[in-house]
């Protein structure tokens, strides 16, 4: 299939990447915001054409999806846009940052019956799967997920340090990862939810720190920690506390609560979270079949981030 990826930051390259290992894919445009950076995208991944209009890369020849790998604030209007123009699209977490906008999402996909997927990566993380089957196969039943979400980001930089265009967000970006997979994992919507954040940053005006506290009918609990001020290692880990084991998963990768690592090898047809999620996009068109984590899927997440807005 031919694709577009709009976006040229560090998750653009990841898709990249991953389409790459996939195979049987071509990116034949890439859509970025400035001139010089988006060519030297396209130079370096051999992409034949660029642009700064994403309706220019949709009308490209051939072309039958879309990967958006833009700022949060565009994914709604783009993932639409891309929809209406005929084309699947995997859009990058999360699909909007309003519940309103999210639902605008899925009516679009469902009036066009197009595949529409978001990339809730931790869906397809070998690390998570693996927990995924034990709790679907009822030999772990989880009690507690407690997730720490760490960044250093005083200053408005993306993953790759340089200076981004947009502001994230703690809440609508940052937290749909955990809400998403506990959700997920427990097969259940949160009914009691608790939130508080702290002081906004004097010229970002957003929350720097947050902690979010969810419950499930079951019992389960999820507690989330979230910094924008931490000085250390950053990224997101999940320790999964169940009634036969703890395991602490660090994106692809799992150990169990003592540290030790859980041998996942030969149990996915990769070991990048990337890739399987990729896959699992271009197999569910192929299938004509509804993607692990559609829009639709996603749309509980969507409802309790806004549950949460409104505690805050």
């Amino acid at each position: 299939m031919k694709v577009i990826v709009a976006g040229i930051g560090a998750t653009a390259r990841k898709h990249v990447d991953a389409l790459r290992e996939i195979g049987g894919h071509e990116v034949v445009s890439v859509v970025g915001r400035e001139p010089p950076s988006t060519a030297r995208f396209a130079a370096e991944y051999d992409i034949p054409h660029h642009t700064l209009d994403l309706t220019e890369a949709l009308e490209q020849p051939g072309v039958g999806a879309a990967i958006l790998t833009t700022p949060t604030q565009l994914h709604a209007d783009q993932t639409i846009q891309a929809l209406e123009a005929g084309k699947h699209v995997l859009v990058e977490i999360p699909m909007a940052d309003s519940l309103a906008d999210a639902e605008a999402v899925v009516a679009a996909q469902q009036r066009t019956g197009l595949t529409a997927m978001v990339c809730h990566t931790r869906r397809f993380n070998p690390s998570h799967q693996w927990v995924h089957q034990r709790i679907t196969a009822g030999e772990l039943s989880l009690q507690h997920l407690v997730v720490q979400t760490f960044f250093f980001r005083r200053e408005n930089r993306n993953a790759l340090g340089q200076p981004r265009s947009w502001t994230d967000h703690l809440l609508w970006h940052h937290s749909c990862h955990t809400v998403d997979l506990f959700q997920y994992q427990t097969g259940e919507v949160a009914t009691k939810i608790g939130a508080q954040q702290g002081p906004a940053h004097p010229e970002l005006g957003i929350a720097m720190d947050m902690t979010i506290a969810l419950q499930v009918p079951s019992g389960a609990l999820c507690t989330l920690a979230l910094s924008f001020n931490n000085d250390g290692p950053f990224g997101s880990f999940f320790r999964y506390i169940g009634d036969s084991g703890t395991y602490v998963a660090r994106y692809d990768d799992l150990v169990d609560g003592y540290d030790k690592a859980v041998d996942l090898s030969g149990q996915f047809v990769s070991m990048d979270g990337y890739v399987l999620q990729n896959h699992e996009f271009f197999e569910a068109i192929e299938e004509g079949r509804e993607p692990n984590a559609s829009v639709a899927q996603c749309l509980p997440a969507m409802q309790t981030l806004d549950r949460i807005e409104r505690a805050l």
